[in-house]
């Protein structure tokens, strides 16, 4: 299994619409090394869903439920989506403060890529900021 991060803008898809839809697919994603995340991803595979912006902070986790296929928000062969789903709201969201000050994430990509949209994480980092989120 893998582990990736995701962020978006409440403002533009919050975590709660997230909830209600029950499932989605990511789209959007202009940028080749994100891209290249998301056709990385399968099936089953677990996604931490951040907000960006406004809250910075993990707020979820989200699993792949179909792999990357051609987006539907554009003809540009270059892009693409996958579906993701939710699973579970963290207790405690984990904000970039806190991620930023846990001696165990600092090579994490949401510090030193800020910017990118799809990111992969390790298996360490992921576990960590599930336990941060549900305050251990």
């Amino acid at each position: 299994m893998q582990y990736f991060l995701v962020k978006s803008e409440p403002f533009k898809y919050s975590w709660e619409q997230f909830n209600k839809d029950g499932r989605t697919f990511w789209d959007g994603v202009r940028n080749y090394q994100a891209r290249n995340n998301m056709k990385a991803m399968k099936e089953g595979d677990l996604v931490l869903f951040y907000h960006s912006n406004e809250g910075k902070d993990v707020v979820g986790v989200a699993k792949v439920v179909k792999e990357f296929y051609q987006d539907p928000t554009t003809d540009d062969e270059r892009w693409v989506v996958v579906d993701l789903a939710p699973v579970e709201t963290l207790k405690k969201s984990v904000t970039l403060e806190t991620i930023k000050a846990d001696e165990q994430l600092q090579d994490i990509a949401l510090v030193k890529q800020g910017r990118l949209s799809v990111m992969p994480l390790k298996p360490e980092e992921f576990d960590r900021i599930l336990a941060l989120g549900s305050g251990e």
